[in-house]
């Protein structure tokens, strides 16, 4: 990664979300993935101290965890909204689709979609020396996305993990949408030998393992949700 492209990896408390802000300092452009509503502020401070314009917030697919700041960043900087088709965020300013990508001065993000976790989960590759991979909560640090609700998939999943995460460059780091214990990043060679869910052969060996976990919803999951689907509109009308 040049010299010149800034990643810097934010950190919601009450969701366990990470949000990434990678910027072109030279550009003096800037884009954000997966940002939560309640750190608003934080963003715009970060990207005035730096002196950055955000041109693009991209959610990776619609979270049930927290409600998303897309709507609130539009209307602050203007930036532009992207998510991933067959996504039902309507309102976001433009849909892609898998293979595509999204452009911001000199940073090329390119759009896996990855459905399982959900059907509109996307991962976002960027090249480089030490390629990275934004992954959502397709692909966790040791752990992966669970698949039992918003139509997901343990055949998608493993199909997405497989056949599209685990091809690209071994020493690609993994940037997960989520972590619980504080662990910030990995790579693709290390979550193929050491996290237990990529240790199966089928993904009816997968699907065992999480329909095993007996996970309560979301405790947001009924708010955000809807907002999702209104780029976290509710709380901004």
């Amino acid at each position: 990664m040049r010299q010149s492209i800034l990643l810097r990896q934010l950190f919601d408390r009450e969701s366990y979300t990470y949000t990434y802000l990678i910027a072109d300092l030279d550009a003096g452009v800037a884009l954000l993935i997966d940002p939560v509503a309640e750190c608003l502020p934080g963003y715009l401070q970060l990207l005035t101290e730096l002196d950055l314009t955000l041109k693009i917030a991209i959610d990776t697919h619609c979270h049930a965890d927290h409600v998303t700041a897309l709507g609130q960043l539009r209307e602050e900087t203007d930036c532009e909204t992207i998510v991933g088709t067959p996504s039902m965020i309507e309102c976001a300013s433009r849909f892609i689709g898998d293979g595509q990508c999204i452009e911001c001065g000199r940073i090329t993000l390119r759009a896996i979609y990855t459905p399982g976790h959900t059907d509109d989960s996307y991962c976002y590759y960027l090249e480089g020396e030490r390629p990275v991979v934004f992954t959502g909560d397709t692909l966790l640090i040791r752990g992966t996305g669970r698949t039992d609700f918003q139509n997901g998939s343990a055949e998608d999943l493993y199909n997405s993990l497989f056949n599209k995460l685990l091809t690209l460059p071994s020493n690609s780091v993994v940037y997960p949408g989520h972590d619980y214990k504080g662990w910030s990043q990995s790579t693709i060679a290390e979550e193929r030998r050491c996290n237990p869910r990529l240790q199966v052969e089928s993904w009816q060996e997968l699907d065992l393992i999480l329909s095993k976990l007996n996970l309560g919803d979301p405790k947001l999951m009924d708010v955000a949700i809807p907002a999702n689907l209104q780029c976290g509109r509710t709380l901004f009308i």
